[in-house]
């Protein structure tokens, strides 16, 4: 195949991706401006006019969001793919490190993708700026200043470079030290790798961002224990983060694994939630757990890793794939680059396989946390979760199957009332 044929290849299934993308969320902001913020009929009981106006008035802002964002982060890599300038600046790099006495290949490596980060980091920038101090102010969720919301990048950044570089000069030793199977090597350490960064995430990563504190004692400290006991679920304990400091939006999320896992809550989900919907949030979670979704999603993660490494192999041997994006030589960061590029529009179409797994995940947790604190208590803390985060009411089918993660708030709420025992 011609390097001319593979680069329009690539920018035809780049361009259905978008086109697709834009498509389904087009039509899920007209579902939500045709309903007009009329509360749904099943919800009528439970959620009033004011709080579905700001929900349709919220959902219309970040889909529109949305729709100017998705092709205005897309179309300059396409055009700079296009134009082979991921070629020129890696071919720029390599005079420039030519003379470097120690690891020169590496060094090349490291700049083109710090260079790419910097240039990604600028192209979000106006972005994420209308995002938090734009859309989320306006809707009186935001509640982070700029110098946070700077440290937060610059932190963020740090710990990219921390790990991501390490990990780099690992695979590239991979690549020349361990011959063919470099890829069965590669995928093992860095699942290990993985496997072990989310056991640091909440003891190491998270506090830099967040400030994390036990559950103070009290009713809702010994009910919470209760349950954990009921329900036979051990971990290090619940804690609470300054999710406030930040945003008025409302979560809790499982973390870790083995010995180190713990159930985060929100502090806003605690100061707007009974003690009763905190509890089947805790279920619901613990849900997660007893089902084993964790370990699952781990275990795919880790079949994916090989699955991608082993393609990633096959590819660095296609000598006309750098050429089609503007490489004079077949580099490292050039495949890695390549795949990393191509890997999306190439498998964009297995996102519903894996949304509708989610899904399923989801309602597992529900029914546990439904027969475990109760449908009502359950239920409820679903509707509260809604208002509080002004979600969705009305999104379209095809979107909701194609991207969503979670079942729409209409379809947990059938599904919990169904659940018996």
């Amino acid at each position: 195949m011609k390097p001319t044929t593979i680069l329009l290849l690539y920018l035809a299934l780049a361009g259905l991706d978008l086109l697709w993308g834009v498509f389904l969320a087009y039509l899920n902001w007209r579902s939500v401006r045709a309903a007009g913020g009329k509360v749904p009929p099943e919800l009528a009981r439970s959620v009033t006019k004011e709080e579905a106006a700001k929900a349709s008035a919220y959902s219309q802002a970040r889909l529109r969001f949305g729709l100017l964002e998705a092709p205005l982060m897309t179309l300059p890599t396409l055009a700079v793919a296009a134009l082979g300038l991921f070629g020129l600046l890696d071919a720029a790099l390599g005079s420039l490190v030519s003379g470097f006495p120690l690891a020169p290949a590496f060094s090349r490596a490291a700049l083109f993708f710090v260079a790419l980060s910097l240039a990604s980091a600028l192209l979000s920038l106006p972005f994420s700026l209308w995002s938090t101090f734009g859309i989320e102010k306006r809707f009186g969720f935001n509640t982070t200043t700029v110098r946070t919301w700077i440290l937060d990048g610059l932190k963020g950044a740090l710990i990219s470079a921390l790990i991501g570089l390490p990990l780099l000069a690992l695979l590239m030793v991979f690549m020349d030290a361990t011959g063919g199977l470099w890829w069965l090597w590669a995928a093992a350490i860095f699942s290990l790798v993985n496997i072990a960064l989310s056991i640091v995430f909440p003891l190491v990563i998270a506090p830099l961002f967040n400030k994390f504190t036990p559950l103070p004692a009290g009713t809702l400290a010994d009910r919470i224990g209760e349950l954990a006991d009921r329900l036979g679920f051990k971990m290090r304990g619940i804690f609470v983060m300054d999710g406030s400091k930040r945003s008025r939006h409302s979560n809790a999320y499982f973390t870790g694994l083995g010995a180190v896992k713990r159930i985060v809550l929100f502090d806003t989900l605690i100061s707007t939630m009974s003690e009763d919907e905190i509890l089947a949030v805790l279920a619901h979670e613990i849900g997660h757990e007893k089902r084993r979704h964790v370990l699952k999603m781990t275990a795919v993660s880790i079949v994916l890793a090989f699955v991608g490494f082993w393609v990633l192999s096959i590819l660095m041997g296609w000598g006309e794939l750098y050429a089609a994006f503007g490489f004079s030589e077949p580099t490292k960061e050039a495949i890695m680059l390549i795949f990393a590029l191509v890997s999306g529009p190439t498998t964009f179409f297995l996102t519903p396989l894996f949304a509708a797994w989610s899904r399923r995940h989801e309602y597992e947790a529900d029914a546990y946390a439904a027969k475990a604190a109760g449908k009502e208590a359950m239920a409820s803390a679903l509707l509260r979760l809604n208002k509080e985060n002004a979600s969705n009411l009305w999104p379209h089918p095809l979107y909701a199957f194609w991207n969503y993660s979670h079942p729409t708030l209409r379809q947990r709420l059938a599904a919990i009332a169904r659940v018996e025992g």
